[in-house]
């Protein structure tokens, strides 16, 4: 999966991920070679799930029906949510226009609600968790 709007605009390029799993019917990807991030445009699904390599959840990221990246929830420290330096479920909203616009903030109950069944177990989502 290439840049930004490669693969929405028509233009094929080689697979960088693999699946190697599914949790809740969503793709677990893996990067092939160096470091990978989840992409940040879909093939043909709707959401990729990334895991740590203890298999713990590390986020999932739904696109639009153009393939666009929308939302992304993930699992790490966030200094400007929580200074406990300890990881917390935070979501980034992006904008097809500005993708480096992508305002985080913690989850509601719903929304922790709603996404739970992809996290494989309770995960902090609060500040004042432990």
């Amino acid at each position: 999966m290439g840049g930004r709007g490669t693969f929405a605009a028509g233009n094929n390029v080689a697979f960088i991920y693999k699946t190697v799993g599914y949790i809740e019917g969503v793709k677990v990807l893996e990067g092939m070679g160096k470091k990978h991030d989840l992409p940040v445009e879909a093939h043909s699904s709707s959401a990729y799930i990334k895991l740590y390599p203890d298999g713990n959840f590390q986020m999932i990221r739904f696109y639009d029906s153009d393939h666009y990246l929308t939302t992304e929830i993930a699992y790490h420290p966030e200094k400007d949510l929580d200074i406990s330096r300890k990881p917390i479920l935070h979501i980034h909203e992006y904008k097809r226009d500005n993708f480096k616009d992508r305002p985080k903030r913690l989850l509601t109950k719903d929304e922790y609600e709603k996404y739970k069944k992809y996290f494989k177990k309770e995960l902090r989502w609060q500040p004042n968790q432990n």
